[in-house]
């Protein structure tokens, strides 16, 4: 049995703070944790850490360089390393969460044809999630973003 992943366990609490409302907490929490793993440090904890990071900040563009950050890290999670920490199914369940995040970014940004590009993108992976809770989410996510591309701008 693999020894627990330090590093996700403090991710845990940032993100926990996160739900809790304590944003600045969060988000204090999470960046000194991104300035201690670097940016090349493991790729699984940089996707788990942007992912979450992106959510905690007041501007869409630092939001997108977050996001972004978390997609280049995803593509190197390997499946060993991601079952090494724990993380529930595979790594592919990473991307549609992540495309709907990069597309959400770049509608608010008004960059409609790059939000229905990760919109396409996400769609294409949700097929990896299952059928629960999570899984129901984002799908209901990435339909709630293909109606507001649908709407007039």
């Amino acid at each position: 049995m693999s020894q627990p992943d330090a590093m996700m366990a403090r991710i845990g609490e940032g993100i926990a703070l996160s739900q809790g409302g304590e944003r600045d907490a969060a988000r204090g929490l999470l960046t000194q944790l991104w300035d201690e793993i670097g940016p090349d440090g493991d790729p699984l904890h940089r996707c788990a850490l942007a992912h979450h990071l992106a959510d905690l900040q007041d501007d869409v563009r630092e939001e997108l360089a977050w996001d972004l950050r978390a997609l280049e890290a995803a593509d190197s999670v390997s499946e060993e390393r991601a079952q090494e920490a724990g993380v529930a199914g595979s790594v592919r369940g990473f991307y549609p969460s992540l495309h709907l995040n990069l597309g959400e970014a770049y509608r608010k940004l008004g960059d409609f044809d790059r939000a229905r590009e990760h919109l396409a993108q996400g769609r294409a992976a949700a097929g990896s999630l299952a059928d629960d809770g999570y899984g129901n989410m984002i799908k209901g996510g990435l339909d709630r973003l293909a109606d507001r591309l649908k709407a007039p701008a």
